[in-house]
């Protein structure tokens, strides 16, 4: 639980990912192709199978890996069909980037659908040796939300006030520190002259309807069922920047490039797809949202939460330009960092 002085824990994620940095930067190839060389042994060509592991959160923010994980659940997948019939494709859920992230750098996926703060935190900190940007997904479906009564608009206002976020350097988590050291306010990691609480999505309803936070910054459909289950008001909607990409480790663009390319491929086709299908994708995400969630999502849900997305699998270095302004303005980032690996250009 995260408390306001937060000295045991508020460091937690960013120190997780600088140590598996240095422990890759120590893994010796000889050792990993030995390792690779025993598990090859008597494994039969005719059973050899390709899996790549993605990540996605249950997020409508995350409408491809929604879309995806739910026909591949139900022997209809997408990638699958795309990538070869000897390809797997195995889904993991998270709460927010830097869990993903980390599972990223730890090896234990491959592939990942997430916000731009944690992507480029892991690029930043490893020189950019370990992330590459595949492609855009979705840009909007952000947005600062705070209780009906409040009278909350200014970064002024939020002075002594607690704001959640979805977890500790994530993109709204950036984005609000960001927007309140910008309005004049001083925020430190740790509290500041208001305190941002790292909090994982479900929790922020029961919190915010007990006032015991006066506002959240956080994504759809947690946007909409704030407005719709706990009075909240938007005072501030995120509409145009990137919220969501798709994102690679380092080495499983060296190893299976061909495989990442053809990923990234069927990725953009998906969002063509889902453009052109809308209702039939918003079906899908509100039984994906269900099996994951185990919660009640309903259609007049997932149609408001809609309207604030925008999808594209197009990206650029002038954007994250942006982003690395507000990291080192939120203080997770000092130097900025040269994003001309960033974006993974196929050459």
């Amino acid at each position: 639980m995260y408390n306001h002085d937060g000295n045991s824990i508020v460091w937690r994620v960013f120190e997780n990912i600088d140590v598996m940095l240095e422990v890759r930067k120590k893994m010796k190839a000889p050792a990993f192709l030995l390792g690779v060389s025993v598990l090859l042994i008597g494994i039969s060509p005719a059973l050899a199978e390709e899996t790549i592991r993605v990540g996605h959160f249950p997020n409508i923010t995350h409408v491809q890996g929604l879309v995806a994980h739910h026909l591949s659940r139900t022997g209809q997948g997408w990638f699958e069909k795309r990538l070869g019939k000897d390809v797997k494709i195995e889904w993991y859920s998270y709460n927010a980037g830097p869990s993903a992230i980390e599972a990223i750098l730890a090896g234990t996926i491959d592939l990942t659908y997430v916000g731009p703060n944690p992507a480029l935190n892991a690029y930043g900190k490893s020189g950019g040796e370990e992330i590459r940007i595949l492609a855009g997904a979705a840009a909007g479906g952000a947005a600062l939300v705070v209780q009906p009564d409040s009278g909350l608009k200014q970064p002024a206002d939020f002075r002594g006030k607690t704001i959640a976020t979805p977890q500790l350097g994530n993109t709204q988590d950036v984005a609000c520190r960001a927007w309140l050291a910008n309005g004049g306010l001083k925020i430190t990691q740790t509290g500041g002259e208001a305190f941002i609480v790292p909090t994982p999505n479900p929790d922020q309803i029961t919190l915010f309807q007990q006032r015991k936070l006066d506002a959240v910054w956080t994504v759809e459909p947690w946007v909409s069922r704030l407005e719709r289950e706990a009075g909240g008001k938007v005072v501030l909607e995120q509409s145009k920047e990137s919220i969501t990409l798709l994102v690679s480790g380092v080495k499983f663009l060296k190893t299976k490039r061909e495989l990442a390319a053809k990923f990234a491929q069927a990725h953009r086709e998906l969002t063509e797809w889902i453009l052109a299908h809308p209702a039939e994708a918003q079906r899908m995400v509100q039984a994906e949202l269900v099996f994951e969630t185990q919660a009640k999502v309903s259609p007049e849900l997932i149609a408001q939460a809609w309207k604030r997305i925008a999808l594209r699998s197009e990206t650029s270095i002038e954007e994250f330009q942006q982003f690395v302004s507000h990291a080192q303005r939120a203080g997770f980032m000092r130097a900025a960092p040269d994003l001309s690996r960033l974006i993974e250009g196929w050459r």
